[in-house]
């Protein structure tokens, strides 16, 4: 087991803050994951990690994943502390990372995330996993499913999708990996692009508005300027920012403060509920 002593990160906080649906609390302090078809249990005890995997495979792809280069607590310093809903959101929030997802998969959750709440998300995704991913086993000995790619969702059809209970969502679903097979939704150009280009080519697509293009960029493309507007954080800007939002003095990292708000928005409710609406 892999220890590493870890600043500004906080795992029940990154997994309850709406970026990620395949982390879970195993049991206390011990959450488990799947990205990039491989699988892995962290624990947290204070600021000290453990990781069930190699130096090596943390160094390739796990610290990246987990946002580890970027000084968090630099972001935070620069709230400013005439902002009382900022400040304390921040201060809420103080453990969350964007994380560095895999871009297929982020397009396929925020498609299914639409209109949706996350326990019912989180449903989908595993069974989507489950029936259409590959089956794998990790090497403490644990079974998981990776995240089916186009080419899997294509094979399986509208038939299979509609047993996943995504809703209207499944033609989202099915027509985008229709898409990227066919060259029109090009992943490897979408990386290259920045943000405004690949918010333009994202809204281009059938199924994906504004909102889900920037949950797109945010967390598949790590555009952290974007700055989603769901249900929450329209509130948010209704009540606390009625005069718009100060972008202009957080440009270039919108997208983290973002993450902070929705949080806080989220947090109590999600002690007493798991269906909150994303």
């Amino acid at each position: 087991m892999l220890k590493k002593k870890l600043p500004d990160m906080d795992l029940m906080q990154i997994a309850r803050s709406g970026q990620c649906f395949r982390m879970e609390e195993k049991q206390e302090g011990i959450y488990a994951l799947v990205a990039f078809g491989k699988y892995l249990e962290i624990g947290q005890e204070g600021d000290v990690f453990s990781f069930s995997c190699s130096e090596q495979e943390f160094q390739e792809i796990w610290r990246n994943y987990l946002d580890l280069d970027t000084d968090y607590g630099i972001i935070k310093a620069s709230v400013d502390p005439g902002d009382p809903y900022l400040t304390e959101a921040a201060r809420l929030g103080w453990g969350i990372r964007i994380l560095r997802q895999e871009l297929w998969e982020m397009i396929i959750t925020f498609l299914i995330s639409q209109n949706n709440n996350i326990s019912r998300i989180r449903r989908s995704i595993e069974l989507l996993c489950r029936t259409l991913g590959e089956d794998r086993t990790a090497e403490n000995g644990r079974q998981y499913d990776t995240f089916p790619g186009p080419e899997a969702i294509v094979r399986g059809g509208m038939a299979v999708l509609k047993t996943l209970g995504l809703g209207y969502r499944d033609k989202y679903v099915y027509r985008t990996a229709q898409a990227v097979l066919e060259g029109t939704l090009n992943l490897e150009e979408l990386k290259r692009a920045d943000y405004e280009e690949a918010h333009r080519r994202l809204t281009a697509q059938y199924g994906i508005g504004r909102k889900v293009a920037d949950c797109i960029c945010l967390f598949g493309l790590y555009h952290i300027e974007a700055f989603p507007i769901d249900t929450h954080v329209k509130k948010i800007l209704e009540v606390h920012y009625p005069l718009g939002f100060p972008h202009d003095k957080y440009r270039g990292y919108g997208g983290i403060l973002q993450q902070y708000m929705f949080y806080n928005d989220l947090n109590e409710k999600l002690y007493r509920t798991a269906r909150i609406v994303v």
